[in-house]
């Protein structure tokens, strides 16, 4: 008899979480395995990836509402004689607002957004909420099931997160989940009483199918004009992605006499900035945001060299999918860089400074054979992780 999952999300909006996602749903066998996926937001870059089996379940309740902006929101309660959610939308706002960074306002404004939900009537053999935060609080609060999964994808610290509040939620999971060994002593530190539940199942990625997606288009989709040297980063265009320290690192190459084009597929909160920044620094020219890729990999695999400037990662997809299409790779020095990069073997990690940055990109343009070696040490390495799916299934058991 099959068992029945649920996955819980926000949305399939473009990251590395999403994308995560969207890998282990086409890993699910289907023959053992009923699978629901819970959406708050029916929407998103991956939302033509999710395989025809799994079936996308609405949010029972007013939830459509309280989504709306906040006037909209507080005015359609009103009217529906709904006083109570009314002011629960009005607090919701004004503790994002007062909140000291945007996860604390997550984790504190659960309280006013859940009233909008109603729990699931379906139960469920086991229900995963697949991101931190409210992906995991709905699981507890709004879910049947006889197993509960918490999945973490980033260092727990670097995101501000407030562990006393979240222990309560920790305590009703059975199994929590994260993707990296670094993530991993990050949790057990600040919930050493839940260490024992704590599990590590890295990202999966299917070099097949990342390699086979990388041919789809021939042309040369970055339009070279001469023989510019063309660097790409991915990633959502936020704080922790480190972006600003690309555009600074972009301007130093070009004072060094390179010449670079350097580009980024990804959307979010930074764009306005990082658009200022570009053309304070007289690199409209060089320096392109490109917005979400249904398929960024023709990108990666036409691109000289990759680079992810980040601040902090729990394990990064793109990193992965850049050492897949055997890219020259320069990471930053976060915390868990060394968990996927061997400084010098498979890639450079540098200081997380711009002038460290563009030294790394100058020393791969400059050293021939360093770049070399680098990618012919990733052609012959085993880098898919299809098999971590058998991980979860031995929790699900």
């Amino acid at each position: 008899m099959k068992k029945n999952l649920l996955f819980v999300m926000p949305s399939l909006s473009s990251g590395g979480g999403e994308r995560s996602l969207v890998n282990l749903l086409n890993q699910i066998d289907f023959d053992q395995y009923n699978v629901d996926l819970q959406l708050l937001n029916v929407e998103g870059l991956f939302m033509e990836l999710v395989p025809k089996q799994v079936r996308i379940v609405p949010v029972a309740g007013t939830f459509h509402l309280f989504k709306l902006g906040l006037g909209l929101s507080v005015q359609r309660y009103l009217r529906s004689g709904n006083l109570s959610l009314a002011y629960y939308r009005f607090m919701f706002s004004l503790e994002n607002r007062r909140a000291k960074n945007a996860s604390i306002g997550e984790q504190l404004s659960w309280k006013y957004m859940s009233k909008s939900m109603e729990k699931l009537k379906k139960h469920y053999d086991a229900a995963i909420g697949f991101l931190e935060k409210t992906s995991i609080y709905y699981c507890i609060e709004k879910v049947d099931a006889d197993k509960k999964i918490g999945w973490i994808h980033t260092d727990y610290d670097k995101l501000g997160m407030d562990p006393i509040h979240d222990i309560n939620y920790f305590e009703k999971l059975d199994y929590i989940v994260t993707v990296s060994e670094e993530c991993a002593n990050t949790l057990e530190r600040n919930f050493p009483d839940q260490s024992h539940k704590i599990n590590i199942i890295h990202n999966i990625v299917s070099p097949t199918t990342i390699r086979s997606m990388a041919e789809e288009q021939e042309h040369d989709v970055y339009d070279r004009t001469g023989d510019e040297l063309i660097i790409l980063s991915v990633g959502r265009l936020t704080p922790e992605k480190g972006f600003d320290l690309a555009v600074e690192a972009c301007r130093d190459l070009l004072n060094r006499g390179y010449h670079v084009k350097w580009n980024i597929i990804g959307e979010g909160e930074e764009r306005e900035k990082l658009t200022k920044l570009i053309e304070e620094n007289g690199l409209t020219q060089h320096f392109k945001l490109l917005g979400l890729k249904n398929n960024p990999y023709s990108y990666i695999k036409q691109a000289d060299i990759f680079v992810q400037t980040s601040k902090f990662e729990g394990k990064s997809i793109a990193i992965d999918e850049a050492k897949i299409l055997n890219k020259p790779i320069v990471v930053t020095r976060f915390n868990t860089a060394k968990d996927q990069i061997n400084d010098g073997v498979d890639g450079l990690i540098v200081d997380m400074n711009a002038a460290a940055v563009a030294s790394g990109i100058e020393a791969l343009i400059q050293d021939k054979g360093l770049a070399n070696q680098i990618v012919e040490h990733l052609s012959r390495q085993k880098l898919g992780t299809e098999e971590e799916i058998k991980k979860l299934y031995q929790l699900l058991a």
